[in-house]
């Protein structure tokens, strides 16, 4: 047994985010910990990494047989535990290469040995399969990039337990097919890791065991073998889901909301995929998923539509009817047009604020009197919205910071449909989320559909995509590759689209 789990209970401020957990991970196994967001998952990560200082837990930790107390995250690390991170913690300014082996700079001299770092973050970046060039800033990646620096961090310790906290929720396929094979040669050489992840095809193909938490308790711990995805559905979330996507709607496609016509662009982040010649119109009452691989494109045609980074645009844009040459987010939203972020951090959350208080952010004016925010107002519109997400309304008053990833996602969607636009901007809305607040947000997707606005939906999951789609459009290196009616897909055409394979008829 190399990591054992006993009893252990966590408190934030008399709210018990642990509950007298026990598990355990054997030498050499994949050991996934399911659960809502919420259940507990994060809370578990930190104590096992040092995050928690002894005495604000309860409960033994051992580690290969015996008993370790880690008063802080660098003696988990010493001890041979790496984290990937949910929410990744890479400092944006430096580079790569910095990033990989921050705390750790290989010396010469007395002085940082610059071309030994290059070479070994060149050797490393290889090994995982990461097409990145190590001397490149952080902060001029997008986020699947960013992800796979993290995981490169993580293994570039050489660990002898790995914890992975949705570490497939910013990549595309091809990148997630690299990670489970790094994986699992990892596990043949009897490295453990524990993966938490709510895309649950992914856990029963990885994993040798699955933990199940619910409600900060652990229900059960089983073999993969004898789990089927609606047992474990049941098991986190304590109810039967009977259909992952709800039905299409039969409202016929109203007028055009969204018309782009030769729409290219320029982005002042190096690296980041051009947009060329793209032409698309989105009707209201329509749901057009965006797809590709990762580099695509595909959240660069999200924020020049917004004008989230004030790009230089050319072709034509008609939102609403009316031509809509800048973009900006001030004159997006006044114009019906709201984008969900991919990434929460830097654009969609305050994160010292509270729950309320950011759900709010977006529609001061429904809100306010002469000026002033009506507090019942607020708190009836963000308990409605609260409560299609399936976000506890005791959690209200905590700084967004506090919350779990998924629950911080919660927030950051509940604003956008709170602002109720005409046109809908959802970048990876579902990124962290678990799968009973999916498909609570598949639902209220459907529903704003049926009611006539216009959803533009990003996401790296075809089943997804193919699912809440009613035609999809493939993108390829800044193009549009393929434009696709609904409701019957075909995988493999989409795939070859992205790819710029040519499919034999």
């Amino acid at each position: 047994m190399l990591l054992a789990a006993e009893s252990v209970s966590k408190e934030f401020g008399g709210v018990a985010a642990l509950r007298d957990v026990s598990f355990d991970v054997r030498e050499g196994e994949i050991h996934a910990i399911c659960g809502e967001n919420g259940a507990g998952k994060s809370t578990l990560i930190k104590l096992l990494s040092g995050q928690f200082t002894p005495g604000s837990y309860t409960g033994q930790l051992r580690f290969q047989g015996k008993p370790v107390v880690f008063r802080n995250v660098r003696e988990a690390e010493a001890a041979g535990i790496a984290v990937i991170h949910q929410e990744m913690a890479l400092v944006e300014s430096l580079s790569v290469a910095e990033n990989l082996f921050l705390g750790r700079l290989p010396q010469r001299a007395g002085r940082i040995d610059w071309r030994r770092m290059l070479a070994s973050a060149r050797e490393v970046l290889d090994r995982v399969g990461a097409d990145l060039d190590p001397e490149m800033r952080v902060a001029d990646l997008g986020m699947g990039q960013k992800q796979l620096v993290e995981i490169t961090r993580a293994l570039s310790r050489n660990p002898r337990l790995l914890i992975l906290d949705e570490p497939t929720a910013a990549l595309g396929e091809e990148e997630v097919e690299i990670l489970s094979e790094h994986l699992c040669r990892l596990r043949g050489q009897g490295v453990s890791a524990i993966y938490i992840s709510h895309k649950l095809g992914e856990i029963l193909a990885l994993s040798d065991r699955v933990t199940v938490l619910r409600d900060g308790s652990s229900v059960r711990t089983q073999d993969v073998t004898e789990l089927t995805p609606d047992a474990l559905i049941e098991q986190m979330v304590g109810r039967e889901l009977r259909e992952v996507y709800p039905p299409r709607g039969t409202q016929a496609r109203g007028e055009v909301a969204l018309c782009l016509e030769g729409l290219s662009a320029r982005t002042e982040r190096p690296g980041a995929p051009q947009l060329c010649n793209i032409s698309l119109s989105l009707r209201c009452g329509e749901i057009l998923g965006i797809g590709g691989l990762m580099g695509a494109g595909r959240t660069e045609l999200l924020t020049h539509l917004y004008g989230l980074w004030g790009q230089r645009l050319t072709g034509t844009v008609t939102l609403n009817g009316r031509s809509y040459p800048r973009p900006s987010p001030r004159r997006s939203l006044a114009r019906g047009m709201m984008l969900v972020t991919e990434d929460r951090q830097r654009w969609g959350l305050v994160a010292l604020r509270t729950v309320d208080q950011n759900l709010s952010l977006s529609s001061h004016e429904a809100i306010s009197r002469w000026g002033w925010v009506v507090g019942s107002v607020e708190q009836d519109r963000n308990t409605a919205a609260m409560k299609k997400l399936n976000l506890r309304s005791d959690r209200r008053v905590l700084a967004v910071r506090q919350l779990s990833g998924g629950n911080q996602q919660k927030v950051v969607v509940g604003r956008g449909l709170l602002s109720a636009p005409q046109v809908i901007l959802l970048d990876e809305p579902t990124r962290g989320i678990d799968v009973g607040a999916r498909r609570e947000l598949y639902e209220e997707v459907r529903r704003l559909a049926a009611a006539g606005k216009a959803i533009l939906w990003v996401s790296s999951e075809l089943p997804e995509l193919m699912g809440m789609s009613d035609r999809i459009a493939m993108m390829r290196a800044g193009i549009v590759a393929g434009v696709f009616e609904g409701p019957q897909f075909d995988a493999r055409r989409l795939m070859a689209a992205a790819t710029g394979q040519t499919m034999a008829t």
